[in-house]
């Protein structure tokens, strides 16, 4: 037997139902609406609270709404419709709350104004030392949906696994990729996984495009370690900089590539250096005499166990501060020292552009040919320094 009933027989019986309990109670209590969308509410009073409906009113987030849009539906009943609604101002709703004559709280109901998700966005993995694997994304659209949403990251072995759902999740207030989540057991290397992530809530789901995968192609590294950045014997323009390769890659089957970049330390603008190569050291020309810099080395593993991705880089290592000696001015009468600087300067623009032409960074032939223009500048400007002393 089925029993069939009114809304206003179901009015009635809530109303037996939660005037046992409370003074007064709003209907729908707790909506879920769509941005744009219209409320009719309804604050109904006990009899026995010998209060008549016509003095009541309502507050909307604490602000008073206008009695021309309330309704007296009967002297235990007001309702009151708001049209149009935006989003609500947070995640745990907007208060709608029905008052007495002097201003008691009756009846509360919390309203969720937002949209259904869209499709999660810019999904991107990565494995620190092969030991997990980390996601991040963003919220399809237009961004957040205003009301409580959750979202799942999901994966499976490509061929034969079965789906599973990652447990640790992260949400900070970047805008790019504000939701993460880490895999740190049951990995499984040289298999490639399919990820996606589902979002949901009140309003309605969305899925993400499906990624596939392998954990050794989305590789990356702890920053190298044991930094040094020494002075290269008196010579005011350059720096030594050496370091260790990331100790948790050591038993694996790679090639790294290196990054080096270096700021003045009165300045927030890094200078990077791109073509170091895989060495463990590098140095730095073309500085600023008695002048303290700051530098940095991060890694990429190329190539574990045969990859062909182009691998990730690590983050970079803790600044690390060292000084160029100060150059020696050796004095001059003024006519001599400019014609000294000025021929200085086009020998120095002419190696300068021989260099960038036929080697490149860090590379061991381009510091050797360095140290020996040095070498024959020194020569040269000191014979030129004592023909100017004969001269006086």
């Amino acid at each position: 037997m089925i029993l069939i009933i009114t809304l206003s027989q179901y009015a009635a019986l809530l109303q037996y139902h939660v005037f046992t309990r409370y003074v007064a109670i709003i209907y729908p209590q707790d909506p879920v609406l769509r941005i744009g969308s219209n409320l009719t509410a309804s604050c109904w009073i006990h009899p026995e609270l010998g209060v008549h409906a016509s003095s009541l009113f309502w507050t909307l987030n604490g602000q008073q709404l206008p009695s021309s849009i309330y309704r007296l539906l009967s002297p235990t009943n007001l309702s009151v419709t708001l049209a149009g609604l935006n989003a609500s101002r947070q995640t745990s709703g907007d208060n709608l709350v029905c008052h007495n004559h002097k201003g008691h709280i009756l009846a509360g109901s919390c309203i969720y104004v937002g949209m259904p998700p869209e499709k999660p966005v810019n999904l991107t993995c990565w494995s620190r030392n092969t030991k997990d694997l980390t996601c991040s994304w963003a919220p399809g659209g237009r961004g957040e949906t205003n009301i409580s949403t959750q979202y799942k990251l999901k994966y499976k072995l490509r061929w034969y696994g079965t789906e599973k759902q990652c447990d640790d999740y992260t949400h900070t207030h970047t805008r790019t990729q504000p939701y993460s989540c880490s895999i740190t057991q049951d990995l499984h290397l040289f298999t490639p996984y399919e990820i996606w992530v589902e979002a949901s809530n009140q309003l309605g789901r969305a899925a993400s495009d499906v990624i596939t995968l392998d954990i050794l192609d989305v590789v990356t590294t702890d920053p190298p370690s044991g930094v040094a950045v020494s002075r290269v014997g008196q010579l005011e323009d350059q720096l030594s900089v050496r370091w260790e390769a990331p100790p948790a890659l050591k038993d694996f089957l790679f090639q790294a590539k290196y990054q080096i970049r270096y700021r003045l330390e009165d300045s927030q603008d890094w200078k990077v250096m791109d073509d170091v190569g895989n060495q463990t050291s590098c140095r730095l020309a073309g500085l600023r005499p008695g002048t303290v810099y700051f530098v940095q080395v991060r890694c990429n593993p190329v190539g574990i166990y045969g990859s062909r991705k182009a691998g990730i880089w690590s983050e970079w290592s803790h600044p690390t501060a060292a000084s160029t000696p100060h150059s020696e001015r050796l004095m001059c009468d003024s006519k001599s020292s400019g014609d000294s600087n000025s021929t200085l300067r086009r020998e120095l623009k002419q190696f300068f552009g021989w260099v960038r032409k036929h080697a490149y960074g860090c590379s061991s032939m381009s510091m050797k040919l360095y140290d020996q223009w040095r070498v024959l500048m020194q020569k040269s400007h000191k014979a030129r320094n004592q023909v100017g002393s004969t001269r006086g």
